[in-house]
């Protein structure tokens, strides 16, 4: 063997040296291919038409994009309406944002030719590879013929013309100049072009007086200037992009590693000053963010776009005077800052109004920050979808649970029933009272906790949050982060988001997704976009029936609102909840007809906590308001009343109102009576085998005890006998389908 191995080791030698010359050999073909192709293309070049340079001077300025209203008469903002241009030398604008710009745009343009080959290699295999033109590796130069000479098609034969005309301009014209150009006309969103006029806007001064951190700022604005808009949503982004602006100008040597670390822990203000001729300032911005992302900062600034929105401007009037007018009793009463609300046309989806802040340009509550799109955890608002979950699957709103104090977590002991201490989970009522049997239709008529966190145990926490998530509601993630909880808004939603969604239940269960675009059309008249039915069934429309027959009872809702509630509108089928969280920095209303749904929210957005009131206190006097002019405009229609139950004199008694349904068997939770996800079918197995069983039964017979005169059961049975009443409810005309349950007093 051994003299074998010792013939066969210069075949393997031969072997490999072979493998290694076809390697040599491929890499040779593939270059020489590339460099054909390459050649290919610069002949093809050279030979294709090539806008004048001279056009670089006689250029015209750029055609401004209009926002309308839903008429297309009242225009809601003119992106170059005036434009807030001021040219300055290169002189005068100061080295910091000269450097950051270069550092972050193009580290080579003093040095390359106005294009850099590499890039510009990596750009088109990304492009090649991804089936889509979205890299841009467009030098500093490139950026300025393409915005100046060019369309803002992204093909590989505008991209070789971009290059052809870089290298023109870079021997006509000096570094200097094409930078100078550049920074006179960079974006910084809305009017804003050059960084004279940005640097007045934002902080106060000229550019040649900019310091380094704010160089920064200005450096990573234009590319995407709404996105990183300072005053928008996405500020923690914008000051992630700056660190990055400072972090290429220290590796690049222009700045020291001191200045560096200054510049990042400096606190930057960014100066607010009124825009005149703006209306909807926050539906505006939403809109512009939608086209930048979609058609590109260069087609909304240059290309002149007219786009007619979903917004109704009297309605959008309407709630913006209501917000600014019980302002100040919301911030004396309830210590609550701020106010949003979005109206929404359930049967297409369209966005009527949106309200991002009770004040846009108000600097004490970060007026610009638009709440409608911001994430809060909604309180009990959310509760409605894991009701719908529970209907679903076969429960009744007539269903009997107990509202009871009751632990539910099964780390800790059942006999433990009052301990709210991690890992322990015992929640209370917001009135901290508990009333015993409830219907499903009272305890969510009256927003009572605990029948709501057995809801979601029958409905399943998947289940609810799949049917939540089929509504539109995308920012809910792992069930795990949430359990039990997610009934009581542990999760984080938008008001745009839930508004939406409840349109859901006020459309018969078929969704339309939130638009607010109608249609848009570029500078020659052609479309490019227009509103379409992207309609989509849900929900069972018998489910979406209970639910606004539950929300729009007025006599359910009583004993914990009021007969006279801002929720009721006497007269008119309009569906309403409430939605306030434990530690009351968030308050929520929610409420709908088949025509129109109306959402708002109030609270802080530093997220400090309001008095403890309930939301129908909070914010739904001005919703109210709002809802009562908006049926004008869009009259409440009937809602469809759900249909009778075939089944429902088969169904377990629990299902129909019944608490104490068999007396020889003592009162028990609904787990002990039927089948958790087959309610419809009688309890045949162990009520035990359910971990959450023992939790919800024993709080069940501690209740008992005074009425019966037993001591508290335990163990798997029997139970003590009763002779209390079995509770029998009023029932819907012309069946014995049962409609409200009588709770008795003890």
């Amino acid at each position: 063997m051994h003299r074998l191995r010792r013939h066969l080791r210069p075949l393997k030698k031969l072997e490999e040296n072979t493998t290694l010359q076809w390697l040599k050999l491929a890499a040779i073909g593939a270059f020489s291919l590339f460099l054909f192709i390459f050649g290919a293309m610069l002949i093809w070049a050279a030979i294709m038409p090539i806008p004048s340079i001279n056009n670089f001077e006689a250029r015209q300025v750029a055609e401004s994009t209009k926002i309308y209203d839903r008429t297309g008469n009242i225009v809601l903002y003119d992106v170059h309406g005036t434009v807030r241009r001021t040219s300055v030398p290169i002189e005068e604008i100061s080295p910091y944002i000269r450097n950051a710009t270069i550092a972050i745009e193009d580290s080579t343009f003093y040095t390359n030719a106005g294009f850099r080959p590499l890039s510009l290699a990596r750009a088109i295999f990304v492009d090649i590879t991804s089936g889509s033109y979205r890299q841009g590796g467009s030098t500093i130069t490139q950026q300025v013929v393409k915005n100046a000479l060019l369309s803002q098609n992204k093909t590989i034969l505008r991209k070789l013309q971009e290059i052809i005309l870089a290298l023109r301009l870079t021997r006509i014209y000096s570094k200097d100049q094409i930078l100078n150009t550049y920074l006179n006309e960079s974006p910084y969103g809305g009017t804003l072009y050059g960084v004279q006029e940005a640097s007045q806007y934002f902080f106060g001064i000229d550019a040649k007086d900019v310091d380094l951190a704010q160089a920064a700022y200005l450096a990573a604005i234009p590319q995407a200037p709404t996105y990183y808009s300072p005053y928008g949503n996405n500020r923690e982004s914008l000051d992630r992009r700056k660190d990055l602006v400072l972090q290429r100008m220290k590796v690049l040597g222009h700045i020291t590693p001191e200045e560096y670390e200054t510049a990042k822990n400096e606190k930057v203000e960014f100066r607010i000053e009124k825009e005149a001729g703006i209306k909807a300032p926050h539906f505006v911005f939403f809109i512009r963010q939608y086209l930048e992302e979609k058609y590109g900062v260069d087609a909304v600034n240059n290309e002149g776009l007219r786009v007619i929105t979903t917004l109704d401007y009297d309605l959008q009037e309407k709630a913006e005077s209501v917000i600014r007018a019980y302002a100040p009793g919301m911030q004396g009463n309830f210590n609550a800052s701020n106010m949003g609300l979005v109206a929404i046309d359930p049967k297409t989806g369209h966005i009527l109004t949106m309200v991002g802040s009770k004040e846009f340009f108000s600097e004490d509550i970060d007026g610009q920050v638009n709440v409608t799109i911001a994430h809060r955890q909604p309180g009990s608002s959310f509760k409605p979808f894991v009701y719908a979950a529970a209907f679903a699957k076969g429960y009744t709103p007539e269903t009997i649970v107990f509202d009871l104090q009751t632990q539910f977590s099964t780390a800790c002991s059942v006999q433990d029933v009052a301990n709210n201490e991690p890992p322990c989970y015992s929640p209370q009522n917001y009135d901290e009272t508990f009333k015993g049997p409830m219907t499903l239709r009272n305890a969510l008529a009256q927003s009572q906790n605990i029948p709501a966190i057995k809801t979601l145990y029958l409905a399943n926490i998947q289940n609810s949050i799949n049917l939540a998530e089929s509504f539109g509601i995308s920012t809910l993630g792992d069930p795990d982060r949430y359990g039990l909880t997610l009934v009581l808004g542990g999760g984080e939603v938008t008001l745009l988001d839930m508004t939406s969604a409840y349109g859901v239940f006020a459309n018969d269960g078929v969704r339309n997704p939130s638009t607010g675009i109608l249609e848009i059309r570029d500078n020659r008249g052609h479309v490019l976009e227009k509103y379409e039915d992207n309609s989509e069934r849900v929900l069972d429309p018998q489910v979406a029936r209970l639910i606004n027959n539950v929300l729009s009872d007025n006599i359910a809702r009583t004993p914990a609102f009021g007969a006279s509630s801002p929720l009721h509108f006497p007269g008119m089928d309009i569906a309403a909840k409430t939605g306030t969280t434990n530690d009351s920095r968030d308050a929520w209303i929610i409420g709908y007809s088949p025509s129109i749904v109306v959402g708002a929210w109030a609270g802080n957005n530093d997220n400090s906590p309001m008095f403890k009131k309930v939301a129908s206190f909070i914010v739904a006097p001005p919703w109210h308001e709002v809802v009562m002019y908006a049926t004008e405009k869009y009259p409440a229609d009937r809602f469809t009343p759900p249909s009778p139950d075939p089944d429902i004199l088969t169904t377990p008694s629990v299902l129909r109102g019944n608490w104490n349904t068999d007396p020889s068997r003592g009162v028990h939770e609904i787990l002990f009576w039927v089948q958790r996800d087959n309610p419809r079918l009688a309890q045949t197995g162990n009520p035990y085998s359910d971990s959450q069983f023992p939790y919800w039964d024993h709080a069940v017979q501690l209740w008992m005890e005074p009425k019966v005169g037993s001591s508290t059961p335990s163990g798997e049975g029997p139970f003590p006998t009763t002779n209390l009443p079995t509770q029998q409810t009023t029932t819907i005309p012309g069946t014995t389908i049962p409609l409200h349950t009588i709770i008795p007093q003890f």
